[in-house]
């Protein structure tokens, strides 16, 4: 590796150790790197900047934020919760499955870790205390049950991990399907083993006519990923052109059905998602920024040639990158994490013939341990603020969740077909 690299590494290091926020350490290190070693002038950091977010698939991310700002404010978080505590029923540690099945659900509207724990938590941590769960047990439930949002479509995460690759997105999609249900059914063993335990109770009685009722209110909330992953796979829209189209049917829902939307709410979500956006694309433009410079220093090269050396071994390179990026999930974002380290590991992936689909749904289950592991995890301090609960409290039922979330994450590595099998055969 050269002098420049280990420049440029060691002063984002730097900066990360000075607590200094990662977006702001890209770019100064970046600029840094230019000064001193005049590869290039400091112009192109501004070209770079901007050419990081130059891409069309982007526009998909500003769009499903304001999606699922749009069905959030319309209600149909409301009615996945009613329609999950429907089908749950009254069995003990009840209020803690409906919570990790409403985070799967709503994860299919919103496409974001953080947008999930807040908009299910707000219902639920309220209501699971009232009923005598531990608050560091449903913080921590909630805040790993969040993170499915980063691996079921529409994830955001995967939009940019498809648009740094070149990997299609639709294919992406597909493949978190079963692997974010595998994590939600792993957290759900948990939780009915932890109520159990404990005695947590469960919610209101089992009754068809209430599942009828709620199913029906909320099938219309349920349309949206099957509008989302059916549109995409039957090539009708592309990814952005989906989040369009779930803006239009919020919109239409929200007007016209339940007619619980009004101008004021729609210029809220339109605020929110703006402001949501515009924090992710910073990072974006960024990331693009410092991976630029790490390519043109031929770390990708080096990397590749480093590994080919210690072994010849497909699934050791896999479970050395898990564990790289597992220390990366502790201490920095989802974001940059992707657009730095994505480009650099394909020339890795290409050499071991390792399908960038399949690295691309472990890169994100990898990066949803990170967001609920201190000291980052921001979908537990997402969490644990709109639970009013210390982060400490929520330590000892974490560890268990995160061994669940960590045997899935093995199982999908070492069982790939997990992963591709719809992408393959679903046409």
């Amino acid at each position: 590796m050269s002098i420049g690299a280990l420049f440029l590494i060691g002063t984002f290091v730097l900066t990360i150790l000075v607590d200094l926020p990662i977006v702001y350490g890209m770019v100064l290190s970046g600029l840094a790197y230019l000064a001193i070693f005049d590869t290039a002038p400091l112009t192109v950091a501004a070209q770079q900047y901007v050419a990081g977010m130059d891409s069309f698939t982007l526009l998909a991310i500003p769009l499903f934020i304001l999606a699922a700002q749009l069905m959030n404010r319309a209600g149909l978080t409301q009615r996945i919760v009613r329609l999950c505590a429907a089908i749950v029923g009254d069995i003990k540690g009840g209020l803690a499955v409906v919570a990790v099945m409403s985070c799967l659900l709503f994860g299919a509207l919103s496409g974001s870790g953080v947008a999930d724990v807040v908009a299910i938590g707000s219902l639920l941590l309220p209501a699971m205390a009232r009923n005598g769960y531990d608050k560091g047990f449903s913080c921590a439930l909630v805040g790993c049950a969040g993170t499915t949002a980063t691996i079921v479509p529409p994830s955001i995460v995967l939009i940019i991990y498809g648009t740094t690759t070149n990997t299609s997105v639709g294919k992406l999609f597909m493949a978190g399907i079963v692997p974010g249900i595998l994590l939600s059914l792993s957290l759900i063993g948990v939780a009915i083993w932890q109520s159990r335990k404990y005695n947590w109770a469960g919610g209101r009685p089992f009754e068809w006519s209430e599942l009828r009722a709620a199913m029906v209110d909320a099938l219309p909330a349920l349309m949206v990923p099957v509008m989302i992953i059916g549109g995409i796979r039957l090539g009708i829209f592309t990814a952005s052109e989906a989040a369009s189209s779930a803006i239009t049917y919020a919109l239409l829902i929200g007007l016209f059905w339940y007619r619980t939307l009004s101008l004021r709410s729609i210029w809220q979500s339109l605020k929110a998602a703006g402001e949501g956006s515009a924090s992710i694309l910073l990072m974006i433009g960024a990331s693009g920024f410092f991976a630029w410079i790490l390519v043109a220093e031929q770390v990708p090269q080096a990397l590749a040639a480093l590994l080919a050396s210690w072994t010849d071994s497909r699934t050791a390179v896999l479970l050395l990158l898990i564990v790289v990026l597992l220390l990366l999930g502790m201490f920095m974002e989802a974001i940059p994490i992707i657009i730095i380290v994505a480009p650099v590991v394909m020339p890795v992936l290409a050499h071991y013939q390792i399908d960038p689909v399949h690295f691309g749904i472990l890169l994100t289950i990898n990066l949803a341990i990170g967001a609920v592991h201190p000291p980052v995890g921001v979908d537990l301090m997402a969490a644990c603020k709109v639970g009013n609960t210390p982060v400490m409290q929520t330590i000892r039922p974490l560890g268990w969740m995160l061994l669940a979330m960590l045997g899935v994450l093995l199982l999908v590595t070492f069982v790939p077909d997990l992963v591709l099998f719809l992408p393959r055969h679903v046409q």
